[in-house]
């Protein structure tokens, strides 16, 4: 069963934006997105950025500068404003999520692809 859903991913030239939305897939689940991870092939999943509910922020070095998550909490939504995008950011995304009991969640996470 999925418990978080991923959208706004796809095919960019570098140079380019994107914008990736992350809500739960019922609106009367518990589970909050808190932040953005992303794998790219034989890597390793790594920490993109991530908000806390009172919206501090923290991001992955290489993204400074370039991404902006941000949260709606009357939609209990994260998103990810992906800007001056490159072929190194091209990955599968996935949000996470978690609840006031610290279980964590995943999406099925979303294909972002960067040409050059």
């Amino acid at each position: 069963q999925v418990q978080l859903v991923e959208s706004g991913g796809g095919l960019v030239q570098a140079g380019g934006s994107l914008r990736l939305s992350c809500a739960p897939s019922r609106s009367t689940s518990s589970i909050k997105p808190i932040g953005w991870y992303r794998q790219a092939p034989g890597k390793q999943r790594e920490l993109v950025a991530r908000i806390s509910s009172g919206g501090s922020t923290n991001y992955a070095d290489f993204v400074k500068g370039r991404f902006t998550i941000s949260r709606d909490n009357a939609k209990n939504t994260v998103y990810l404003q992906m800007n001056s995008l490159n072929a190194e950011d091209t990955a599968v995304y996935y949000c996470k999520g978690s609840t006031l009991l610290q279980s964590d969640y995943w999406g099925q996470g979303i294909q972002v692809t960067v040409s050059s």
